[in-house]
């Protein structure tokens, strides 16, 4: 009764809106009861015992089956030996220090990258990774360039002392910043218009910062750390003291018990008086100047995404993993629609690692290099992966 309830229903509509189409008759009740009968009932899609069948066979859920988390199924992997393969990784703002690049001045490919640099942004930009002074090198409009250029200049060396490595890499990943470097390599971004590109979304953050004065800051916390009721009565702090427009948040997941949280000055000066209220064991400020993948960020987002559309952006030759949700880049469209949210959104690198490094018991693990400034990518990916950590390697600017 109610199939042919619903299909008088169906009929009754169609003449309502004036249409000649027809329905096929009502499925009687003997034919109803034949193609229960007949049913599938996926017996003869049982797994066999070969890969290719438990890789493929889609079966109902049966008492007691577990489904466990794979993140691997979101990584793009070639079907070779791990060992054979590498993956780049490109670290971001805050890595900086004065005296980077200078040695890798002794490969020709660093000091042509450099000079190309210089003639990009219209200053010495080696001179201030070299001399600094410290002051200047940390301001966002330098410090973005440096980083990002010392990087690019650090796979000369890798270049020069293991070819293999860039020929066999296929995947790579950037934090924050290092993520457009990350494109550039990947060949989906030119390196002069990636450079100019950089150069505005520095400008951009740096004038952002000074509409609103933020900060951020590590955070070591255990089991009983109360990080996410520590921002949000941050927040309420700033609210009640009349700041407009206020934010406090997680900013970056590095690894199991530590964050970066970032937001207005005075929310992070509420977290370092409050730290021990909230089990928060140790809270370190990171030398930038603005708080960074805040909604106190958001005025850079339109400059920057305005620059991106007018560069010819490429789909990468090898799979560039995305910090705003971990997964790699479908396509040149995908960059352009997914890279500006990296300015307002967390930075999901544990996440990322994840993806990238999850793998069975008992498979093998790619080589890793961390090409660019200081050694902060290595030390996190031994918290979240410590035997993908085992064949990881820096070259370090």
């Amino acid at each position: 009764m109610l199939f042919r309830a619903f299909h008088r229903k169906l009929h009754r509509t169609l003449r309502l809106l004036g249409t000649d189409a027809k329905l096929p008759p009502v499925v009687g009740t003997e034919k109803v009861k034949e193609l229960l009968e007949n049913a599938a009932t996926f017996d003869d899609i049982k797994p066999t015992g070969g890969e290719t069948d438990s890789e493929w066979a889609t079966l109902p859920y049966v008492a007691g089956t577990y489904i466990s988390r794979d993140q691997s199924k979101k990584a793009n992997r070639p079907k070779i030996d791990p060992r054979e393969t590498n993956v780049i990784l490109f670290p971001g703002q805050g890595t900086q220090y004065v005296g980077m690049g200078s040695k890798l001045l002794k490969y020709p490919g660093a000091r042509d990258i450099f000079a190309l640099a210089n003639e990009v942004l219209g200053y010495d930009l080696l001179k201030i990774c070299i001399e600094g002074p410290k002051s200047k090198l940390d301001q966002t409009k330098y410090c973005q360039p440096a980083v990002m250029v010392t990087s690019l200049a650090a796979l000369e060396q890798l270049r020069e002392e293991r070819p293999n490595a860039i020929e066999n890499c296929f995947a790579t990943a950037g934090f924050s910043l290092g993520e457009l470097t990350a494109l550039v390599f990947a060949g989906a971004i030119p390196f002069d218009k990636g450079l100019r590109l950089v150069q505005i979304r520095a400008e951009a953050m740096q004038l952002a910062s000074q509409q609103a004065k933020g900060a951020m800051a590590t955070v070591l916390f255990g089991a009983d750390g109360r990080i996410g009721e520590a921002c949000k009565e941050a927040l309420n702090w700033c609210i009640e003291k009349g700041i407009e427009g206020p934010d406090c948040r997680v900013a970056n997941y590095l690894y199991p018990g530590c964050k970066v949280l970032a937001g207005n000055e005075e929310a992070l000066r509420f977290l370092e008086a409050n730290a021990k209220r909230f089990n928060i064991r140790r809270i370190k400020r990171l030398p930038v100047s603005g708080a960074f993948h805040t909604e106190l960020m958001q005025p850079a987002v339109e400059p920057f995404a305005a620059a991106l559309k007018k560069i010819r952006v490429e789909d990468p030759i090898i799979s560039v993993h995305s910090n705003v949700d971990g997964k790699c880049y479908k396509s040149a469209g995908h960059i352009v629609g997914q890279l500006p949210k990296q300015i307002v959104r967390p930075v999901k690198w544990e996440q990322t690692l994840h993806i990238m490094y999850e793998r069975k018991q008992g498979e093998h693990f790619p080589r890793t290099f961390e090409c660019g400034p200081g050694r902060g990518l290595k030390a996190i990916l031994k918290q979240v992966n410590a035997k993908a950590w085992d064949t990881t390697l820096n070259v370090e600017a």
